[in-house]
């Protein structure tokens, strides 16, 4: 009797790891298929609040290049870029060009404490649910993709990026 139990739990188990391993397999296989975004494609419109309450809708942009970028305060690459930004932001703002930088699902305080450290003055906001990350289709932090005054997708770039290329990437943006 206890070899028959010890027989179905194994059983049950292996099934278990099987269906778990077939499911990876798919979902990594067909993330393509699944609607990665590219360049070209309409940016998904989303409705984000900073830190000071204000509501900001994607789409209340058009007409001006958005530099979206999704970070976290315990991102190194992130907090290393972030005064690149910044000092980007403050030649572009009156340029038509805009910085959304979303916060990835972390407490007020440590948004603020991060936001006074470096500074910043562009617009951060809070992803609390992730649901932009998610809507995004974003893995890596940091990631930041280039969105023209149309709303298409002109770039997507993963990884910390230096001043020089957040320079042209804001260039490429800038409405004419």
């Amino acid at each position: 009797m206890k070899k028959k139990k010890r027989l179905i739990m194994r059983s049950v188990i292996l099934a278990i790891m099987v269906t778990a391993i077939v499911y990876t397999l798919y979902n990594n296989f067909t993330k393509e298929a699944r609607g990665q975004l590219a360049i070209g494609d309409k940016a998904p419109d989303f409705i984000l609040s900073d830190m000071n309450g204000n509501t900001h809708k994607l789409s209340d942009y058009e007409g001006e290049g958005v530099f979206l970028n999704f970070w976290g305060t315990w991102c190194k690459p992130c907090e290393r870029e972030m005064p690149y930004m910044e000092n980007q932001y403050q030649v572009f703002k009156d340029q038509g060009v805009e910085i959304l930088a979303v916060n990835v699902g972390e407490p007020e305080f440590a948004i603020n404490k991060f936001v006074q450290k470096h500074g910043l003055n562009f617009p951060i906001l809070k992803d609390t649910n992730k649901e932009v990350l998610n809507l995004y289709k974003i893995t890596p932090l940091p990631t930041t993709i280039l969105i023209n005054s149309e709303g298409i997708i002109t770039a997507i770039e993963s990884g910390e990026l230096p001043e020089a290329k957040i320079k042209g990437m804001m260039e490429s943006i800038q409405p004419h």
